[in-house]
């Protein structure tokens, strides 16, 4: 069973998306889909994300 996590941001809400490795992503209000990420696509989402301007 997949591991699913969501950022720590989130603290105790309900409403975040998770990812879990080798999974993709979903929306905790919607758990039973989810959307397939690969590795290269997440590794370029991660460094978009964390790029400092």
């Amino acid at each position: 069973m997949a591991e699913w996590r969501k950022s720590s941001y989130s603290a105790n809400a309900s409403d975040c998306v998770e990812v879990a490795i080798g999974i993709g992503i979903r929306d905790s209000k919607a758990p039973a889909a989810h959307v397939e990420v690969g590795a290269a696509a997440w590794t370029a989402f991660l460094a978009g994300v964390t790029r400092k301007h």
